[in-house]
């Protein structure tokens, strides 16, 4: 969902209130839009394909975390997605409650906590990718293959540029 004003007029807003200020705009333009797309795909793909399953972006997330890296211990997930623990644990227990995975004690070291998909967690991942692809393909459509490498290429460079 958009925000109340477009991104032309908030470029414009914020060159009238830092027009004087000593900034590199391109940086700030580069990472703030960087912050507005992740957001606006994000909520468009919450609501055009995540809603008819019944999940959130975190929850997702978490599905496509283990769907890929399974069996992954609990303190992975949270680093591999980027969320908290504790927003992790009720994540896990609603998921766990809809027979979409589940955890269990890790056998070389009881503190740890493994996750794995369910059979129906698998099935729906299965079914639910190629949809959520087909929205990710719609949305870089009017991009060039050399313009949508080139976005590719420099967010990879932020990413590393954030892993140092």
């Amino acid at each position: 969902m958009p925000g109340t004003h477009t991104l032309g007029e908030t470029e414009h807003a914020v060159l009238d209130r830092l027009g004087d200020m000593h900034i590199d705009f391109d940086a700030m333009a580069a990472c703030s839009n960087l912050f507005r797309a992740a957001n606006a795909v994000r909520n468009h793909l919450e609501r055009s394909v995540l809603a008819e399953h019944d999940l959130t972006w975190t929850a997702f997330v978490v599905l496509w975390v283990v769907w890929i890296w399974e069996p992954i211990e609990t303190r992975d997930i949270a680093s591999e997605a980027g969320f908290s623990k504790a927003t992790l644990t009720g994540v896990l227990q609603t998921l766990e409650g809809r027979g979409l995975l589940k955890r269990s004690k890790s056998a070389s070291d009881g503190r740890l906590v493994n996750v794995n998909l369910t059979a129906r967690g698998r099935r729906l991942m299965t079914v639910l990718f190629p949809a959520f692809n087909g929205t990710e393909q719609a949305l870089v459509e009017g991009m060039s293959k050399r313009r949508l490498a080139e976005l590719t290429e420099g967010l990879r460079a932020l990413v590393r540029a954030t892993e140092l």
